[in-house]
């Protein structure tokens, strides 16, 4: 089992009457973001995990539908022969345990007494009183499910691509692409966003048939491979499901900058410090993320928050994706064979079918997951790694770090292998080479920081992964010994 301290400090959640849920109206009482807007542009680096792709991605702001070719893409003498990607969901609503607290957090501001809704000090408006008039438009029913940006993220990202690897996404081979899917509504929309784009690209103008009567059919669902660590016991047991895994993501919530915001945003709002903890602040911080990436509108949340508190808070979501999907524990990683596997396999068989001259069987591999299938894979390979681990102590020490959620795994993030086979080889080895590709830039090998690799040389530099990495193995529960001896 893994090890932490005997026990935690307890968050405490003060009850709130449930507040009633007002209707999509609200969007009428959104000022809409302007480009020039700083505050929203200003936290909007901070958001990890909740990141809108074009955050991560600028250049896309202008023209969303434009490929951006890296320069580092090969070309001339060598051409595409295979494409795996891995592709986070799009946008997406907040969960309903997400909204439940937001709920929770507008009746503390609905609750103030009259004399609470005085202007601060400086004689500024109210913020308290402008929230707790601001209309709640999330339902219980939205509970995660992808939205109308998310499905615009997905065909934009088809576009792009398809345009970027013309040959791959021929029309010639769109009955051979290959789609596999998590079980969960917003992956599988996802995939059937992104395949309506490809209908965009081949059929301009032409509305999309359903995509189960497309020729590639609907996206195949395989959770043992999307969603692995819902499959893994070893993971399940050691940091699911135990309360200490997260000693670091708790201690940062009753820590000195967590604390400070604490005591900043009880004072901006006028309720009782003792009525709010970690956990509502930041909601809030996500409330404002979330009217961004759905709306596309600033929100008076926003304002509750400087970039001194966004980083802070950046840093406390970065702690659980690290410790709970990253390098936090072996098993995180490991349990993501599976996946790393069955990419090889797949760029194994093309290589197999190119030497044979036989036409790639899948020339477009396309899997529709979640952060949580991209990090603990991008860790399984080394990328992002910091030379200390990210801990509840060294918030100042990690404020240049690597491993940041909101640049690596965004809404629609995605990571692609791409197969090239290259004519003029000197040797069998240099025929086929591999690049990746992390959210449409090139990703240079963590080893070494070339921007392309040998295929052959990529599989010995992961050979630990590729031959001794079971995932039978990795997720069993050491067994316990029962026997005693006590005399």
């Amino acid at each position: 089992m893994l090890r932490g301290p005997e026990r935690l400090v307890k968050v405490s959640v003060a009850p709130v009457a449930a507040l009633a849920v007002a209707l999509l109206s609200s969007l009428s009482r959104c000022s809409l973001l302007e480009p020039e807007d700083s505050a929203v542009s200003a936290l909007s680096p901070y958001f990890g995990t909740k990141t809108r792709y074009e955050d991560a991605n600028p250049g896309l702001l202008a023209d969303p539908e434009a490929p951006r070719r890296d320069p580092e893409l090969l070309e001339d003498t060598c051409t595409p022969v295979q494409l795996v990607a891995l592709i986070r969901h799009g946008t997406r609503y907040p969960t309903a345990k997400q909204i439940r607290k937001l709920r929770q957090l507008h009746g503390l501001l609905q609750a103030r007494r009259p004399g609470d809704g005085r202007a601060g000090s400086a004689g500024g408006r109210d913020l308290g009183a402008a929230l707790a008039d601001w209309p709640l438009w999330y339902a219980d029913w939205m509970d995660g499910q992808l939205v109308e940006k998310g499905r615009q993220d997905m065909r934009q990202l088809a576009l792009r691509l398809a345009s970027l690897f013309p040959a791959l996404f021929s029309l010639e081979n769109y009955g051979r692409l290959q789609l596999v899917t998590s079980s969960k509504h917003r992956c599988v929309d996802s995939g059937a966003a992104f395949l309506q784009g490809l209908w965009q690209h081949y059929h301009p103008g032409l509305p999309p048939p359903d995509v189960a009567d497309m020729e590639c059919g609907p996206p195949r669902i395989n959770d043992k491979l999307m969603r692995f660590f819902d499959h893994c016991e070893k993971f399940l047991t050691e940091v699911e499901k135990n309360a200490t895994a997260l000693y670091h993501v708790e201690a940062f919530k009753t820590g000195p900058e967590m604390q400070n915001i604490l005591k900043k945003v009880a004072a901006t709002l006028q309720v009782p410090i003792n009525n709010l903890n970690a956990d509502l602040i930041q909601v809030a911080f996500f409330t404002c993320s979330f009217d961004l990436a759905i709306k596309g509108v600033k929100s008076p949340w926003c304002d509750v928050f400087d970039i001194d508190d966004a980083k802070v808070l950046e840093y406390l979501n970065d702690l659980k994706q690290y410790w709970k999907r990253g390098y936090g524990y072996t098993i995180n990683s490991r349990s993501s064979c599976t996946l790393f596997q069955d990419i090889f396999q797949h760029l194994d068989k093309a290589i197999e079918q190119k030497q044979r001259s036989q036409p790639i069987s899948s020339p477009v591999i396309l899997q529709f997951g979640h952060a949580e299938t991209l990090l603990p894979l991008l860790s399984l390979m080394g990328y992002f790694k910091d030379k200390e681990p990210l801990t509840a102590y060294n918030y100042k020490e990690q404020l240049h770090r690597k491993f940041r959620s909101g640049h690596i795994v965004p809404y629609a993030s995605n990571l692609i292998f791409v197969l090239y086979h290259c004519k003029n080889a000197k040797t069998p080895k240099e025929e086929f080479r591999v690049q990746m590709l992390l959210n449409e830039k090139v990703l240079p090998l963590a080893h070494s920081q070339e921007t392309a690799s040998l295929y052959e040389d990529l599989k010995d530099h992961y050979k630990d992964i590729l031959q001794s990495c079971h995932a039978s193995e990795e997720c069993e529960l050491p067994k316990v010994n029962n026997t005693s001896d006590e005399l």
